[in-house]
């Protein structure tokens, strides 16, 4: 039996997987939209793995990570339930070992991570506002009626970015209209638009904090190079991007996997059983606590939320 290891990223915007082996290679991966329902995300995904996924390969335990990462590993009885700042770090350790920055630019929120001599030492996170993010670039793309693929090679055709003022996608938004308004080109705009995120990110995500090489950038706009040079001309070092950059946080979730000594035998089948989260309020204490709950084929699996012992005794009432 060859051992193989699963990690589930599951984020607001884009759902990953990966299974890896005993040496940290990618043998399968999947990259789906979440669309707000991260059951059937996760679902999608271990099927599109399971699918391409070399059948000589057992997967002997499985780990999340990610914003629904503790939903998701209760359904999946994963042994590594791991944030993002963990993940992302190991992750990229395992394609870099001597990185010492990590930039991320995800679908709604953004990081950064700090590391010396393979330990996390700082990090940062940005979660208030989209400015900055890949949604806010997507929402900008439909604006300017241009696909968001195309941004990257629209932006590095400017001699001149537009100064757009993107320390608030309100603020940007109105700005991007006045620029158009009094006449700069659609490209000078859109590269605008990808120095604007790379200023808000270093000013506000980046703030104080001392940015050394290796700098690795990962995220869906890490795929935007017009952002990655944007990046390169203010800091001043080379930035890599890897390929599989986009899947940093499931291959994190995967390798630390690898240190768990009792194996759990993950069966594909999973994707068979229904499980659905009900979210019910505790009424028996002043707090009022919102109790999740998560449900394997109509059976109470897990449940989490409750501050005091009477949000158990809620649950065993139901």
């Amino acid at each position: 039996m060859k051992k193989a290891y699963l990690g589930v990223d599951i984020g607001s915007i884009s759902t990953k997987g990966v299974v890896i082996d005993e040496s940290s290679n990618i043998l399968s991966d999947s990259y789906l939209w979440t669309l707000g329902n991260p059951l059937q995300a996760v679902k999608n995904v271990l099927n599109e793995i399971s699918q391409k996924l070399d059948k000589s390969y057992t997967i002997v335990n499985s780990g999340t990570t990610g914003s629904a990462r503790r939903l998701i590993g209760t359904a999946l009885g994963s042994r590594v339930i791991k944030n993002e700042i963990s993940a992302h770090a190991i992750g990229t350790l395992s394609i870099v070992p001597d990185v010492q920055t990590i930039l991320e630019i995800g679908g709604q929120d953004s990081k950064i991570i700090l590391i010396n001599n393979g330990v996390i030492m700082d990090y940062a996170m940005n979660t208030i506002c989209a400015a900055g993010t890949g949604s806010f670039l997507s929402s900008q793309a439909k604006r300017l009626d241009l696909e968001l693929e195309d941004f990257a090679e629209i932006a590095l055709t400017s001699e001149n970015p537009a100064k757009i003022a993107a320390r608030c996608t309100v603020f940007a938004e109105s700005d991007l209209v006045h620029k158009a308004q009094i006449g700069h080109s659609k490209a000078d705009i859109v590269a605008g638009l990808c120095r604007a995120i790379v200023l808000n990110y270093l000013n506000n995500v980046g703030k104080g904090k001392q940015i050394k090489s290796p700098v690795v950038f990962q995220g869906g706009v890490s795929k935007n190079a017009a952002v990655v040079k944007e990046f390169e001309k203010e800091l001043k070092v080379p930035v890599y991007v890897d390929p599989d950059g986009h899947l940093m946080g499931a291959l994190g979730a995967a390798v630390l996997c690898k240190a768990v000594k009792e194996e759990t035998p993950f069966d594909f089948n999973l994707t068979d059983i229904n499980f659905e989260t009900k979210g019910i309020e505790c009424s028996n204490c002043p707090n009022n606590c919102e109790i999740i709950c998560v449900y394997k084929n109509k059976n109470l699996l897990d449940a989490w939320g409750n501050k005091c012992e009477k949000g158990a005794q809620k649950l065993h009432s139901l």
